[in-house]
């Protein structure tokens, strides 16, 4: 799909409160934590050619400095988490990529986990799509998976956890592994 112009942009902007580039060291490099099988079947049935290549798309993104130098410079929330639920991390957006379109290989969103020694561990991505900028009768797709709505930042939304094992799910919200703790530190 075609990406749209500055207006959806700006649009997504206005929901979105972007911070300033951060200076947050890199995280080492990782390898993938192993997918329970209930993830693995669902990423099967929808597309594990495409979780591949999300997964080969930003499997530099360990490196935070280059997904900065990707163009993810927008640190879109603080560490986000839930004690029930458990937490997704800090959201770092492109702000080029926020706008009507969806691409496996195009997140818009990188989610990183604070570890105790200041660094980053990257753990997912998530594809959003300001509600404005979306033309379709349905939801947008990926993975075989139905965005969802949320109404508190005007957005489609979906999560994939292509880099760090989520019991909730491949396509989950809140990840029971992650913490914000060293976030406070």
């Amino acid at each position: 799909m075609r990406r749209t112009g500055a207006g959806a942009v700006l649009a997504a902007a206005a929901l979105l409160t972007l911070a300033c580039e951060a200076s947050l060291p890199e995280a080492p490099e990782l390898i993938l934590d192993e997918q329970p099988e209930e993830a693995q079947a669902t990423a099967s049935s929808a597309g594990a050619n495409d979780l591949a290549a999300l997964r080969r798309a930003t499997a530099a993104f360990h490196s935070f400095a280059k997904a900065q130098a990707a163009g993810y410079t927008a640190q879109i929330t603080s560490c986000f988490s839930d004690p029930v639920e458990g937490g997704m991390g800090f959201h770092y957006g492109n702000p080029a990529l926020i706008d009507g379109a969806v691409s496996v290989t195009a997140p818009e969103l990188l989610l990183y986990e604070p570890q105790a020694d200041g660094s980053l561990r990257f753990v997912a991505v998530e594809y959003i799509v300001p509600f404005g900028a979306w033309a379709g009768s349905e939801p947008p797709e990926l993975f075989g998976q139905h965005f969802h709505r949320n109404e508190a930042f005007g957005i489609w939304a979906l999560h994939v956890w292509a880099w760090r094992n989520n019991p909730s799910g491949l396509f989950a919200d809140w990840n029971p592994r992650v913490s914000c703790a060293a976030a406070a530190r």
